[in-house]
């Protein structure tokens, strides 16, 4: 079968085919997860938005099938739903600029709303893509673990109240029958991310590139993307595991580490200069300021500064229990990630 564009009056016929749904296909990890379900011989159809264009790494695949469905067209993804029996939830809004909370809450607390509806209606397994934003920070300095409770607060970005307002509508559907599974990965870094979002994995490569000297105190879980399509790959094979969260992260490791990592594959000085909470202050100021004039999204913004400054870490236990998975190095991650920069910058 040849890649083809099916439209909602096909998916509406008597279609029969058992076919695996991926929302945000043309999505960082949306695009590696679908390459990954096709290779393993999988039918899938993957919903876009009408503007979005598909990767150019998805096109003439076999068994693929694209139709446009926004998250927030309930009517739109009814018709995708036709046929299937697994979904993979990835569409979302990545985002850590404040004019964008609205938008956050929109697409990802309604939209995953909208999912987790037709899931139950169709009786569908929904495997969700959350975040390591809508978990607790652990107490004492401990890895943070599945158990942590989130919470409200003035520090919490818009980004972290809308991924956990949207893993509440799946903790709801789940409380009414749902056969669900939620995942929480960490930073998932990998040569296909964009640069051009602030707050993605993407922009803190590319600041790296453009010369950045300072280093933030924080601390974050890393992962690469290949890693976290074969985990949802698993979890949702294995249909003993529902109702449950898992966390998926890597390694830990400080922002200073992992920008001098990098460096040494970029071939220049690792950052010398930390960059204190007033610094970052400054930077995500002089940065939103700049876009003015460039018209462009700033790679820096307020809640990502905030987010650079916070040393977190978390346990994988749950997850490699589970799944038994290996991960890959983030030693090559970081390698291959470099080397794209070198290569398209």
């Amino acid at each position: 079968m040849s890649i083809y564009y099916l439209t909602f009056e096909a998916l509406s016929s008597n279609y029969t085919e058992t076919v695996v749904l991926v929302t945000g296909g043309t999505g960082f990890l949306g695009a590696v997860l679908i390459k990954r379900l096709i290779v393993a011989g999988v039918s899938v159809r993957a919903t876009k938005r009408e503007t979005s264009a598909i990767p150019a790494e998805l096109t003439g695949l076999p068994g693929l099938q694209w139709v446009n469905a926004d998250v927030n067209d309930f009517f739109a993804l009814e018709d995708a739903f036709k046929g299937v029996t697994k979904v993979y939830h990835c569409a979302a809004l990545i985002s850590y600029r404040v004019a964008d909370k609205k938008r956050l809450i929109t697409v990802n607390v309604e939209g995953t709303a909208n999912m987790v509806s037709l899931a139950l209606e169709h009786q569908v397994r929904l495997l969700h893509v959350s975040s390591i934003a809508a978990v607790g920070q652990a107490k004492n300095n401990n890895e943070a673990t599945e158990g942590d409770l989130w919470e409200y607060g003035p520090d919490q970005s818009g980004y972290a109240i809308a991924k956990y307002e949207a893993e509440m509508e799946v903790w709801r559907g789940i409380a009414e029958g749902l056969d669900g599974v939620i995942v929480n990965p960490a930073l998932v870094i990998g040569p296909s991310a964009r640069a051009t979002d602030s707050g993605t994995s993407g922009s803190i490569f590319a600041l790296l590139r453009r010369g950045l000297n300072f280093y933030p105190d924080g601390a974050v879980g890393l992962i690469d993307v290949d890693d976290v399509a074969k985990i949802m790959i698993a979890l949702m094979d294995n249909p003993a595991i529902t109702g449950q969260r898992f966390l998926l992260s890597n390694v830990n490791m400080a922002h200073k580490e992992l920008l001098a990592r990098c460096s040494v594959y970029l071939d220049r000085a690792a950052p010398t200069y930390r960059a204190t909470p007033f610094m970052l202050s400054l930077a995500w100021r002089a940065a939103k300021f700049f876009s003015l004039f460039t018209g462009q999204r700033p790679l820096l913004t307020r809640e990502a500064a905030r987010a650079a400054s916070r040393k977190l870490r978390f346990s994988n236990q749950k997850v490699v229990a589970a799944t038994g998975i290996t991960f890959k190095p983030i030693d090559d991650t970081l390698r291959e990630i470099c080397t794209e920069l070198l290569t398209t910058q």
